[in-house]
């Protein structure tokens, strides 16, 4: 292709990078059954999820309604995150009726990235 790769010369960086994608299961069903309750439920859950990451080393890097894009430094981590969060939604969802309760679904994948500012590209990104 030749020529120098633009993002050398802009302050990013590559690195190797457990990618944490988690979004709620059946999302739009919920929130065409009750858009007031799913939302009360998803804010209540952040908290949990957003310490869960923060804990174990993760740091967020994007959000979309019901999904959460965080990156880290080790897949093992990435890994007892989504573990400890699946534990920690189980407990809160044990409190509440069947209807009321919300999944999260969990994907790791482990690759190259670009860092640049706050944004993450790559096939692992």
């Amino acid at each position: 292709m030749g020529g120098a790769e633009p993002w050398k010369s802009t302050g990013s960086n590559e690195k190797l990078a457990a990618i944490f994608a988690a979004d709620v299961e059946g999302y739009s069903r919920l929130m065409g059954r009750d858009e007031v309750g799913t939302l009360r439920t998803l804010t209540a859950y952040r908290p949990i999820i957003d310490r869960l990451i923060a804990s174990h080393r993760g740091r967020i890097f994007n959000t979309a309604g019901d999904s959460i894009l965080a990156d880290f430094a080790s897949a093992v981590d990435a890994v007892q995150c989504a573990v400890a969060m699946q534990e920690a939604i189980a407990k809160e969802n044990s409190v509440r009726s069947d209807d009321g309760q919300m999944w999260f679904r969990i994907g790791i994948h482990v690759g190259d990235i670009i860092v640049q500012d706050d944004n993450l590209f790559g096939d692992g990104g």
